[in-house]
Order: structure tokens, then C-alpha cells, then sequence
């Protein structure tokens, strides 16, 4: 059956990955016998023993230290991160190591290394809610993933695994249990839309740098990741009664990143707003904004709107977190905004 939910479809990919190469491992903290926080690695320690699904320390540095050296030394590891807040933790060594070593020997050694992690708010406050895709994306030699759907989930996730560069895989927290239209919704995500395609049994692979139009239109462009996407389809499909008809687009991997079908887009409809649960100041919204404005500046009919985080901490009460996190309504707003 296909997968509805997006960890059943990174589950199938991982698996579907093991079986055809050997080589690919999983590190992280609880993910062999508790099966992981999220259940992405469930039945998995059963299938391919300790050997290969290997419960590690509760330590970020020596989880994404041992899965690089494991990189260079030919096997393929996927390690997991329970937050990608605690990314940090292992910043030096994804960052300053695995981002730049294959650079600084010159190609000889090559660095297929995974390092999966949910983002974004769930009620956790503010160390447990982050979103921190730019600060990877500002790394040069990072790949940077982030999947909406299970049908992507899965063929990026896939992908990823046979990359032979760093690949930041980022799912959000919200969008694990979410089902597809018509399912039974087992997260805080509702009106899932249409585009929530579920994952099919085959093998199949996407590939990066290949953004996806997931609502033709031809007013607006609205550039939206994760969890923002289905909001920002919500928007658009309320904007249509209106007679306003929005174009919206899933980047699907910020690097590489598909500038050409975003450039494109604008040019047809003159307009352009970007949706992120990233904080503001230099963030992802920030960076397609300017890549526009650089590359298709005398196109536009009226200013670029970002819709994003304020630059604050995620607060921990739930009625200040639905504040700060982009919602519906704030798009709806931006994109009036830029066709009155």
C-alpha cells in the first residue's frame, strides 16, 4: 500500500535503501530498540540487527563525528538528530568538517553522509521548536532537503542516501502523522490539501535541485517550505473565490535550489510572495527575495513580501507560539497586499 503519511514514507525509503546497499547505516539516539521518537526507524533494528541501526550515546558531536568518519570510510551513513535545535551541538563537525573536507582534499574522498532532523513549533518552547534551515543553507557544501509531502519524503530521502556529498535532511514535526486527504489527521495539522500525495510502493527517486508547482496560477507566486506550503495553498484556494489565482511553489531542496522555475514563475505573474516558519532577519524568505530582486527585479508589479517568524525566541505558551508562527491569515494578507 502506498504510504499516507510521511513517516511511513521516509520508514519505506530507508528500508528500500538497506536492502539494495549494505553499506547504509543508521546512528542516532533511540532509534534500534525504542524505534525513534518519531518512529521513522521502526521494525528496522528487528530487520537489520545492531550491526547496522546503532543506539548511540546521547551526544550530537559524537553521533554526527562517528557517522562522518563512517562517511569517509565507505559506508553510507544516515545519522538522526532528535531536534534540529541540537544540531548545534555538532556544529563543528557537520559545519566546519563534513561540509569542507572533501573541498580541502581535493576530491579524493567523497562524504555520503545524512544527517536527518525535525524542525519546526510544536508547543516545545523555545529550544525545542526552531527552524534552522539558513543556517545551513549558508554553509557551503551542505545539502539542505526539506520535504511537504510523503511522495517526496520518500524519493528524497532516497536521493539523499545516494549522494556522495552532506545532505541536512529536515522534516517538520507537524507533518509526520498528518494523512492525505480524507484520512484520519493524527497531528496538529488539519485540511490537509490535495497535494499531500501519498508515497507508492515503487522505486522511484527525485532530484535535487528540482522545485515542484504544486498550484498552477497566474497573479502571484508564492514560494513556501514544509509545513508552509499546505498553508499556503489553504491561502490560495480562499484567494481563488476572490479571484485572485496564486501560484504555488515547493522549492523542495533550498541547495540546491531551483532558481529557474522560481524566476520563471515571477515573470509570468509579476508578483511574488515567500513563506517560511524560519526567523525573518537572514533567513531562507531573505534569500529567494533577493535572488528575485536580483534576477527579475524589472519584472515585478509591486514589492516582494516575506512572511515569516518574528526575530524572537519561539515562546512556549501555545497562544504566543500560533502568534509568531506564519499562519494562513498572514499570507492571505501578504498576497492582498501585493495585488491591490
Amino acid at each position: 500500500m502506498a504510504a499516507k503519511r510521511i513517516v511511513q514514507a521516509l520508514n519505506r525509503a530507508l528500508r528500500e535503501e538497506m536492502d539494495r546497499d549494505e553499506r547504509v547505516v543508521l546512528l542516532g539516539e533511540d532509534i534500534g530498540v525504542f524505534e525513534g521518537s518519531y518512529r521513522v526507524t521502526e521494525g528496522l533494528y528487528q530487520r537489520y540487527g545492531e550491526s547496522r541501526v546503532k543506539d548511540t550515546p546521547i551526544s550530537e558531536i559524537a553521533i554526527i563525528g562517528a557517522a562522518l568518519g563512517a562517511a569517509l570510510t565507505g559506508l553510507r551513513p544516515v545519522a538522526e538528530i532528535q531536534f534540529n535545535d541540537f544540531l548545534t551541538c555538532g556544529m563543528d563537525q557537520l559545519c566546519n568538517q563534513a561540509a569542507k573536507i572533501r573541498f580541502m582534499l581535493g576530491g579524493q574522498v567523497k562524504v555520503p553522509l545524512v544527517v536527518r532532523a525535525p524542525y519546526g513549533a510544536t508547543g516545545r518552547g523555545a529550544q525545542h521548536s526552531q527552524s534552522l534551515e539558513a543556517w545551513f543553507v549558508h554553509t557551503p557544501g551542505l545539502k539542505v532537503v526539506m520535504p511537504s509531502t510523503p511522495y517526496d519524503a520518500k524519493g528524497l530521502l532516497k536521493t539523499a542516501i545516494r549522494d556522495d556529498n552532506p545532505v541536512v535532511f529536515l522534516e517538520h514535526k507537524l507533518l509526520y502523522g498528518a494523512t492525505s486527504p480524507g484520512g484520519k489527521a493524527a497531528s496538529a495539522v488539519d485540511d490537509l490539501d490535495e497535494t499531500f500525495t501519498p508515497a507508492p510502493d515503487e522505486e522511484y527517486l527525485i532530484p535535487f535541485g528540482a522545485a515542484d508547482v504544486k498550484r498552477p496560477g497566474t497573479d502571484v507566486t508564492v514560494v513556501a517550505t514544509g509545513i508552509m506550503l499546505h498553508k499556503a495553498i489553504r491561502a490560495a484556494k480562499q484567494l481563488e473565490e476572490s479571484g485572485v489565482s496564486c501560484e504555488v511553489i515547493d522549492p523542495r531542496t533550498l541547495v540546491p535550489l531551483d532558481r529557474v522555475t522560481i524566476i520563471d514563475s515571477v515573470k509570468k505573474t509579476g508578483r511574488l510572495v515567500v513563506v517560511s516558519e524560519d526567523v525573518r532577519s537572514c533567513g531562507v524568505t531573505a534569500e529567494l527575495a533577493a535572488l528575485v530582486a536580483e534576477e527579475a527585479l524589472f519584472y515585478l508589479d509591486a514589492p516582494i513580501r516575506r512572511v515569516a517568524v518574528p526575530d524572537t525566541p519561539i515562546p512556549f505558551a501555545p497562544v504566543m507560539e500560533q502568534a509568531v508562527i506564519p499562519q494562513v491569515r498572514d499570507i492571505l494578507d501578504a498576497v492582498q497586499s501585493v495585488v491591490a
